[in-house]
């Protein structure tokens, strides 16, 4: 029987182990941390029976993903919520755009831009299921289905400032820049509207969902189904040259790509620890957990019912705001992203106290303080919301950096994505997820088609390991 070990028990680390032991593989996971999980850990915090998310909090392309759709995850305790809106953008004067799953509730709610935005969005919503085949995976592949994709990237090259500058209002300008945001980069930068294309229209499709008892049961429902087939999963354990790693067939790493430089290091070919070690990081994130008695008493009623909300103002502040991050400059007022899961998944409540799950982009390595200016954009468009918190957590950039070390500097998306590393990830080629050295395998969202718990990284990177064993 042919073994694999994998380095880090993420929610790509364990899609690769299932996608392993599948195939027949015996499959070890080391993971570092006390529990499993990466971005996707939950856990009580604040006050008792409060459930948080640390990181991954809605997931609109986990619940459209065709590897976890096709495990039947439920199984294993997954059941996906949807809140009653995906998204709102609240403006100054009591307005705000709105984002349902329907494409056409959300055209009504534009208003004079609805006409715009279904024909921005309603081929890639309808060709969602196909297009995942390509844009969930390698760019530089041949598509298997060209013109959809063509329809779709022609638009996803485009910066977000020129799809924005198509609206006529303030409302939808503002709905696109904050799903934009998303990418962390300056929002006229070219391929700045890709990630945010991607997110609206998997919206559309299967909503902005979250798992029903925490992002936990997602990686909870892969290591069970991997335990399932067999696979060994020891936590604790963790990985920092290749003298520690257990002899395998294939090994594969859901680490940084600095991470497996410095653990490989001159077993590397040269071309490739260069690029390892030249890999950029974004912005980070700075984040705050909040107790909340009663909810947030936001201005913008659609807020009140949204599992997302961003905090930024109208598409030119956001715009603003994220080339000063993308300059290392700390923004008076950050754009802000705010979850409010406990709308569709009320058990993570305690009573009448809420989780309320918070972060805002601050620059690389940010050393501040970020908790204040996070308050004041809440209460900028929900007046009166100190008077509702009971209770605070925070993790600063440092912080977010020694919970999961894939986050360098606090960049939770575990990578830049420019042009270059959204396009190839950590080195330009058509092999993302191959180091150079054979039986070793590169599965983060460093790779190709990067940030979610989508498990597609692992499961790309499983199918070059199951090649390379089939030789």
């Amino acid at each position: 029987m042919s073994t694999a070990t994998i380095v880090g028990g993420g929610p790509n680390g364990l899609a690769a182990a299932v996608s392993l032991a599948r195939a027949g593989v015996q499959v070890t996971v080391l993971e570092a941390a006390d529990t499993i999980g990466g971005g996707t850990r939950s856990s009580e915090a604040i006050v008792p029976g409060l459930l948080h998310d640390h990181c991954s909090a809605v997931h609109p392309m986990a619940v459209g993903s065709p590897f976890l759709g096709e495990l039947g995850l439920e199984r294993y305790g997954l059941r996906w919520r949807l809140p009653e809106i995906d998204c709102a953008h609240p403006l100054d004067d009591g307005t705000e755009g709105v984002l349902y799953r329907s494409i056409n509730d959300t055209a009504v709610a534009l208003g004079v831009d609805g006409p715009r935005w279904a024909r921005l969005l309603g081929g890639a919503v309808r060709n969602y299921d196909l297009l995942t085949e390509d844009i969930l995976g390698p760019i530089l592949s041949v598509p298997r289905h060209p013109l959809a994709l063509a329809r779709f990237g022609i638009l996803a090259l485009a910066p977000a400032s020129l799809v924005a500058a198509t609206f006529a209002t303030e409302q939808a300008k503002a709905l696109l820049g904050g799903v934009a945001a998303h990418a962390f980069q300056p929002l006229e930068s070219p391929l700045s509207s890709s990630i945010g294309l991607g997110i609206l229209a998997a919206g559309h499709r299967h909503g902005w969902a979250v798992a029903e008892g925490g992002s936990r049961r997602i990686t909870d429902a892969l290591a069970a189904f991997a335990a399932n087939l067999g696979a060994v999963i020891e936590t604790g354990v963790a990985v920092r040259s290749a003298a520690d790693l257990p002899a395998a067939d294939v090994t594969l790493y859901d680490l940084s790509p600095t991470s497996v430089a410095r653990i490989l290091g001159d077993r590397l070919p040269r071309h490739v620890a260069r690029a390892y070690r030249r890999f950029r990081y974004g912005p980070g994130a700075f984040k705050v957990d909040f107790a909340v008695q009663g909810g947030v008493p936001w201005t913008a009623p659609a807020a009140r019912r949204a599992g997302t909300v961003h905090l930024g103002g109208t598409f030119a502040e956001v715009a603003h705001t994220e080339r000063q991050i993308g300059r290392g400059l700390m923004p008076d007022r950050p754009f802000v992203l705010v979850g409010q899961q406990y709308l569709a998944d009320p058990g993570r409540s305690v009573g009448d106290v809420h989780p309320l799950w918070t972060y805002a982009h601050v620059p690389h390595g940010y050393t501040g303080d970020a908790t204040e200016a996070i308050v004041a954009q809440i209460e900028r468009f929900a007046p009166d919301f100190r008077s509702r918190v009971v209770g605070m957590s925070t993790r600063t950039t440092i912080d977010l950096a020694t919970y999961n070390p894939n986050y360098v500097g606090g960049n939770i998306l575990t990578g830049a994505k420019d042009v270059r590393q959204l396009l190839f990830g950590p080195r330009i080629g058509l092999r993302p997820y191959d180091t150079g050295l054979p039986g070793h395998f590169l599965c983060s969202a460093a790779t190709p088609p990067g940030p979610g718990a989508h498990g597609m990284c692992g499961a790309h990177a499983a199918d070059r390991a199951l090649r390379h064993l089939r030789r």
